[in-house]
C-alpha cells in the first residue's frame, strides 16, 4: 500500500475510532458518577482540648465572585469530640484565574474532650449547588500539649 492510499484509509479509521470513544464515554458516565461520590480521606492533626480547622468550604464561579454554599452535614459523629461549623469572609490570592478575592464561606473545627489523646473519626457530606455531593472522612490525630514539635 502506498502512501496516498494510507491517507486516504487513515482519515476514515480516525473518524470511526473517535466515534467509537465517544460511545464508550457515555455509556461509562454511570460508572463514573458513582466513584466521584467515593470518600476523600484526610487525616489532621490536633492538640488536646483545642479548636483545630478542619475544612473550608467555598464555592467561587469562573467570574471570580461567589455562588451559592455548600450544604454541610455530620454523617458520622467523632466519638470523643465535637465538630462546629462557622460563618466566615474568606480571603485568598492566585485561587484559581482569580488573583485576589473574598467570599463568603463556612470553616468546620474539630475540638477533641479535654483529657482524650488519640485517633479520632468523623465523616462530613458536602453538597453543591450543582448536584456534586462530596463525602470526606477525617482522622483526627490528637496529641496532648507536649507531643508537638517546636518550631
Amino acid at each position: 500500500m502506498n502512501r496516498e492510499n494510507m491517507a486516504s484509509f487513515a482519515a476514515p479509521l480516525r473518524v470511526l475510532l473517535s466515534s467509537v470513544v465517544v460511545m464508550l464515554v457515555g455509556f461509562g458516565a454511570p460508572a463514573w458518577a458513582e466513584d466521584a461520590a467515593a470518600p476523600v480521606e484526610r487525616t489532621i492533626r490536633s492538640l488536646a482540648n483545642k479548636d483545630t480547622r478542619i475544612g473550608v468550604f467555598i464555592n467561587v464561579l469562573s467570574d471570580c465572585t461567589s455562588g451559592p454554599l455548600p450544604t454541610i452535614r455530620l454523617v458520622n459523629a467523632p466519638a470523643s469530640g465535637k465538630v462546629t461549623v462557622k460563618s466566615a469572609k474568606v480571603k485568598a490570592t492566585n485561587y484559581k484565574a482569580c488573583l485576589a478575592l473574598e467570599v463568603p464561606g463556612y470553616i468546620a473545627f474539630y475540638r477533641s474532650q479535654p483529657d482524650f489523646i488519640g485517633d479520632d473519626v468523623l465523616t462530613i457530606e458536602v453538597k453543591y449547588a450543582g448536584g456534586r455531593t462530596e463525602i470526606q472522612k477525617i482522622t483526627v490525630n490528637v496529641a496532648g500539649a507536649g507531643a508537638q514539635q517546636k518550631i
